[in-house]
């Protein structure tokens, strides 16, 4: 019997944000909103995604003893998530730079902070959090060293996650142990060493020849798809009006991460997942624009 059905290893962020008429090019200033700060970080906005919907959810992460570390771990409570793996000191808090666009499109500069003194150290110590863990999420805001001692970590017969954003060549070993590997577009051709060609399906099998278990590729407006080495499918995507992508893809990596480890089939698992990455992009944010399983279910 696990204790959790999700443990999120990864970064915890303020988000800085400020909405703009248009992104500035080089050289070029523009006026933006009022600066808002919200808490945010892929592995923090997931394991609040998958808390909102009902999932059993423990963070592993590191934070600073500062009012943006603070601001996190409320977040995280508020949400129903098990902070007891969260860390406190070594560095700031990191903080995320976005600049939103008005047609909800966002760019962002990231400074990691205390995300980059999540060490393997941090990962052993907390063994009985992976064995007591249905499902490890991880992502890559955080050094690659701990995402391979996660890994290392896993209690045998837990699945592993991954969203290699910010993305990198990754090792054998982790790539291995993904079930699924999660990308969009621009992280599969640096996974693949940027030799994608053909169809997203083309793409899918040059990446499950890495070593991954399964793919899934999520591909905005056209959807995503899933694909092991028996089957591929393309998940259609959900019509909204966007307002935010911001954490849109985090919702969408916790949603199908839960749904796996409870046994659903990756492709309805992936489905809805789709559902919870498109309510979350109908709202200003990232955790607070992430919904909870009625209002994923209501027409």
């Amino acid at each position: 019997m696990y204790d959790y059905d999700l443990l999120v290893v990864g970064s915890a962020n303020a988000d800085l944000v400020i909405g703009v008429e248009r992104r500035p090019a080089a050289g070029e200033t523009v006026l933006g909103s009022d600066l808002a700060v919200h808490p945010g970080g892929k592995g923090a906005n997931q394991a609040v995604a998958a808390a909102r919907l009902g999932a059993r959810t423990a963070l592993l992460a590191r934070v600073g003893d500062d009012a943006h570390g603070r601001l996190l771990l409320d977040s995280q409570r508020a949400a129903g998530v098990d902070t007891v793996g969260v860390l406190v000191g070594g560095a700031p808090t990191g903080v995320a730079l976005i600049t939103v666009d008005p047609s909800g499109d966002n760019s962002i500069v990231v400074s990691p902070g205390a995300n980059g003194k999540l060490t393997p150290g941090d990962v052993r110590a907390a063994a009985s959090l992976f064995h007591a863990s249905r499902v490890v999420s991880a992502q890559l805001e955080i050094p690659l060293e701990t995402v391979v001692e996660v890994v290392r970590s896993l209690a045998p017969g837990s699945r592993f996650v991954l969203n290699p954003s910010p993305p990198r060549p990754l090792p054998d070993e982790v790539l291995a142990a993904c079930d699924p590997l999660i990308v969009n577009e621009h992280e599969a051709r640096v996974i693949a060493g940027g030799s994608l060609d053909g169809s997203p399906e083309d793409w899918a099998r040059a990446l499950l020849a890495l070593g991954p278990r399964s793919v899934v590729i999520t591909l905005g407006a056209e959807g995503a798809l899933v694909a092991s080495s028996d089957t591929t499918t393309r998940i259609p995507a959900v019509k909204v009006e966007a307002v935010d992508t911001t954490g849109a893809g985090d919702a969408f990596t916790a949603a199908l991460a839960w749904r796996l480890g409870l046994g659903e089939p990756a492709p309805e698992a992936a489905t809805y997942a789709a559902r919870v990455g498109a309510a979350a992009v109908t709202r200003q944010g990232a955790q607070e624009s992430f919904p909870t399983a009625e209002e994923v279910a209501a027409p």
